[in-house]
Parts: structure tokens; C-alpha cells; sequence
């Protein structure tokens, strides 16, 4: 048995196939602020993944990142008036709260970005050294002219892409770069930020970097299934795997799986815009449980919109589980896990279970593959 999922770069639902051992990076958060049902969505569909693959027999090593070297961390510290890594291990500690809130399981590693300056040092030189990156105005650059398939995991246009590097933090219009689309690996520090010497100056890893070397480090060179949110795609995740398979010559990632967006008042949510619903505000107000129904009901590769009926739906679904206990034996269970295989249907899962939950079936070990856990009372409201 194996499951089924959406393939990002090969664009169709393919078999997922891994070893009995599987390895998964999921880019975690800049922490700088409170955690929102759009990060909370992406990460409860890769804890079930995670428990379906567990569920078959499999032993799963997962690696969620924290970036902690990162231009919006710094703008926050520097309004706050805060240093940028007291910050972070507070805005960490919030989301570590609500993730156990959410009943997400561990997760093998979680790295910062700090922690990883010797190794991206080590893999600038070797892009460098292997003819793929180049410095000028005191960063390092990479070449992506060099690396014939970029492009490849999102399919974007050469126009789409330069309109989401712009959007995206890419600084398309830097004059020190031979192609608009080149990409940093190393740049100097602004006055107030951290710095490290390097060979071709004093300053700190770009974004994308600082991902590569983490899963490299602490995964190996090919990773089974990578992923985030879909706005990852482009440009993070297709930077990431040429400048990883440009420094180690091999395969970086088997299968790219991505989260669709969560949206409010029509757009989506973001920190920018403060169109944000914070999942530790939502649990003084509904049982947890009911904050990963709410976000299960959708499928992970759909963008759907919050709107003021969703918590009293799941509270409401949440009380039909709960009052399930006890009741008679089903197949649900095989149910489940047949939609999660089918592409990891989650809706299809949460009607099989609405519908047994109605006819009196315990419901118990099907709603805990979902991470529902029945044992406890239902809690506020």
C-alpha cells in the first residue's frame, strides 16, 4: 500500500513510494510574529501526511525549519527595538504552543538558520568552486544561466517568474546581477544586523540558502518530500533546488508537495496586509480540536477563504465525534485511510466521518489518523 499525492514539478498525482525510512523538509516559520491559520493549515496537512505515512508502517523524519536570519525578523526587531534573536526564540515558543495545541506531532529536527553559517559558508565555496555562482558588489550570486532546468518545478513563465521574484523579495532590478533572476547566496549586512566573515566579505546568507543547507545537513543530499505553501514555489523552493543540486551534482527532491493559500476578506492571508486570523487567539475562544477540523475540511491543494461560520461548524462536528464514543463498530477507519491515500482527500475523510459519527459508529480511531483525539471533553464553546 502506498499513498497517492500531487507532485508540484511533475504537475499530476502520482504513487509516493519512500523507503522505509522517509525524509521530509517543511520550511517553517520566520518567527516574527504569531502564528495564522495560513501557516497552521500547512503545517497540520503535513503532520497528517506524516501520521498516514507512520500509519503504513513507516518511520518518518521530518524537518521544519526555523529562519531566524531573515529581512522581515530584522525589521520587527528593529521596530520593536528588540534584539532579532530574543525575538525570534519567543515568537519560536508561541508557535511551538500552538502547534502541541493543534496536537501536531514531533518533528525530528527543528534547526535554526543560525546554525547553519559554517555549513552555508561551505556550500557557497562549492558553487563557486563548481562554476555556478559569482561575486560582485560584495555578495554572491547564482548563476541560474548555468543551470539549464531552472524552471522546472514551478513551469512559471520567464515573466511570471520575474514578476514573483519582485514581489517576493528577489530585488530583480540589482545592478550588481548578469540576469535579473540570479539569486543571492551571500550578501553584506545591513549596520544593525549580524555579520560573518567570509572569503568574499563580511556579511549574511540569503534566504534560500539557508534551507539548503539544513535539509543537506540534516537529511542528506536527496530528500523523499519537500514542501510548504504554495507561495513557495516560486522563488524559494525552485532556487532551492538548483543551487542544492548545483553544489552535490544529485537529485535533490523526489516529490514537491505545496499547501494552497488560506484567504480573508478576498485576499490572502498575510502579515502584510494584517488579514489575519492568529491561532492562538482562536484557542482562548474554540477547542483546538475544532481548529483542525476547520482547516482538514479543506483539501491542502485548494485555496479557501475564512469566514465566521467555520468555528461554530466544527465545534458543532467536534460535539458529533465526541458523542460517537462508545457506539458501534464501522469500516470508517479503512475509509479514512482510502481517502488519504486518494491525493490526501481530508474532506473525504472528515465526511466519512460525519457520516459514521450520524449512524452511531465510534468514530475514535479514525478521527486520531486525523490527529482528533476523542478522549477529552469538548472545551470552550
Amino acid at each position: 500500500m502506498s499513498m497517492r499525492l500531487y507532485d508540484t514539478a511533475r504537475r499530476e498525482v502520482v504513487p509516493f513510494t519512500p523507503g522505509e525510512t522517509v525524509l521530509m523538509y517543511t520550511c517553517g516559520i520566520t518567527p516574527y510574529d504569531a502564528t495564522h491559520l495560513g501557516h497552521a493549515s500547512t503545517f497540520v496537512m503535513y503532520d497528517i501526511v506524516q501520521r498516514r505515512l507512520i500509519d503504513l508502517g513507516h518511520t518518518v523524519k521530518c524537518v521544519r525549519n526555523v529562519t531566524d536570519v531573515d529581512d522581515p525578523l530584522f525589521a520587527k526587531a528593529r521596530e520593536l527595538g528588540v534584539h532579532y534573536l530574543d525575538l525570534a526564540a519567543g515568537e519560536e515558543a508561541r508557535f511551538n504552543r500552538d502547534m502541541v495545541a493543534l496536537n501536531a506531532l514531533p518533528v525530528f529536527s527543528t534547526p535554526r538558520a543560525s546554525s547553519a553559517i559554517t555549513d552555508i559558508r561551505k556550500f557557497i565555496g562549492e558553487v563557486l568552486d563548481r562554476g555556478f555562482a559569482y561575486a560582485a558588489g560584495g555578495s554572491v550570486y547564482f548563476d541560474v544561466t548555468k543551470f539549464p532546468s531552472f524552471g522546472d518545478v514551478s513551469h512559471y513563465s520567464h515573466e511570471q517568474m520575474i514578476e514573483f521574484a519582485r514581489q517576493r523579495g528577489g530585488n530583480v532590478d540589482d545592478p550588481h546581477k548578469r540576469n535579473p533572476l540570479d539569486f543571492v547566496l551571500w550578501h553584506p549586512s545591513a549596520e544593525d544586523e549580524p555579520a560573518w566573515d567570509t572569503a568574499w566579505g563580511a556579511g549574511r546568507p540569503g534566504w534560500h540558502i539557508e534551507c539548503s543547507a539544513l535539509a543537506l545537513r540534516e537529511l542528506g543530499t536527496t530528500i523523499d518530500l519537500h514542501g510548504g505553501g504554495s507561495d513557495l514555489i516560486f522563488p524559494h523552493h525552485e532556487c532551492e533546488r538548483a543551487q542544492s543540486e548545483a553544489a552535490t551534482g544529485e537529485t535533490f527532491v523526489k516529490h514537491w508537495m505545496h499547501v494552497a493559500m488560506v484567504f480573508k476578506d478576498g485576499e490572502k492571508m498575510s502579515k502584510s496586509l494584517g488579514n489575519l486570523v492568529f491561532v492562538d487567539k482562536l484557542r482562548t475562544e474554540w477547542d483546538p480540536r475544532s481548529i483542525r477540523t476547520a482547516i482538514i475540511e479543506h483539501s491542502y491543494r485548494n485555496e479557501w477563504e475564512w469566514d465566521e461560520d467555520l468555528m461554530p461548524r466544527n465545534h458543532a462536528r467536534l460535539v458529533a465525534w465526541k458523542g460517537s464514543v462508545g457506539g458501534t463498530a464501522s469500516d470508517v477507519l479503512e475509509n479514512v485511510r482510502a481517502c488519504l491515500d486518494n491525493d490526501l482527500d481530508t474532506p473525504g475523510a472528515v465526511a466519512a466521518i460525519d457520516s459514521a459519527a450520524a449512524q452511531g459508529h465510534d468514530v475514535s480511531a479514525a478521527a486520531s489518523l486525523l490527529g482528533v483525539e476523542l478522549a477529552e471533553a469538548v472545551g470552550p464553546k
